[in-house]
């Protein structure tokens, strides 16, 4: 028994890894990111919500457009 479940431990813990690696990948946790930076750079101040955001980005990269492959 205690095997099966080492073996389930370590199947989630590369699932978590993985998971979080095609977050960053896609962009997924930008808006963390995002907030995080926020709070620690300007605390007490406000924080757009994430459609706002959002819609900044995409603002900015179609303003700014740099090289991409799509």
């Amino acid at each position: 028994m205690g095997r099966t479940t080492g073996l389930a431990d370590q199947i989630g813990s590369y699932w978590r890894a993985l998971s979080g690696y095609s977050a960053a990948l896609m962009g997924d946790d930008h808006y963390r990111r995002y907030v995080e930076f926020r709070g620690r750079a300007h605390p007490g101040e406000p924080v757009l919500t994430e459609r706002e955001y959002w819609r900044m980005r995409h603002a900015a990269t179609e303003a700014n457009p740099q090289t991409r492959c799509c």
